[in-house]
């Protein structure tokens, strides 16, 4: 059980259904088992990170899940699981907060950090954003979303709600640090119905 002095739970964040460019990027920078499409999914992220190996080594223990990644850095530590079958994958959940020894309100609410929209991106502007890019290639001419959230963990339910509610495109993010980030993709109208459903996830998730 955790000293509630000395941690924080600061992601722990259910993705109910991986959309299909979703789990394919995660694929590519995935560590351990890589995720396909349809699959339920599990982010937590906590501090001190060292916590993360015992946490992980509880739940794949206990459940019939499969950890995709296991990451621990000076500040924090996080790691996701995924299953076909999203009862396990809840159950999961249950026996992260049970060995934390807390609830999940414990968890740090989400904030947006910064959200930029910018429209008619510029060819060169495309083509040197497109050097780090994981995902689908920009184009110019669309429309950008660059969005930010702290914990970083949870820029994930967010690029998951921006895809199931809009045609856009995922080219990059960024869920481990401080902050996590985002850029996406599309016409000027389906960057802002995504910008809707992901700030609509951000805002809707509970916790201290």
């Amino acid at each position: 059980m955790t000293d509630p002095a000395n941690f924080q739970l600061r992601t722990f964040c259910h993705l109910d259904r991986m959309q299909p460019q979703f789990a394919a990027f995660m694929g590519t920078i995935s560590q351990g088992d890589p995720p396909v499409e349809g699959m339920a999914s599990l982010y937590v992220e906590m501090a001190p990170g060292n916590w993360v190996f015992k946490v992980v080594d509880k739940v794949v223990k206990a459940t019939d899940v499969r950890p995709g990644a296991q990451i621990v850095e000076r500040q924090y530590g996080m790691f996701e699981v995924h299953s076909l079958s999203q009862a396990d994958v809840l159950r999961a959940g249950d026996v992260v907060l049970e060995e934390l020894g807390l609830p999940m309100t414990s968890r740090l609410r989400p904030k947006l950090a910064s959200e930029q929209i910018i429209t008619n991106v510029n060819p060169y502007q495309a083509q040197l954003l497109n050097r780090f890019n994981r995902g689908t290639m920009l184009v110019a001419g669309q429309t950008l979303m660059v969005l930010e959230v702290e914990p970083a963990a949870y820029i994930t339910l967010a690029a998951n709600e921006a895809e199931k509610a809009s045609p856009v495109f995922l080219n990059h993010l960024s869920s481990v640090g401080v902050f996590g980030r985002l850029w996406m993709s599309g016409g000027e109208s389906d960057i802002l119905a995504a910008r809707n459903a992901a700030v609509g996830a951000i805002e809707a998730i509970t916790g201290q």
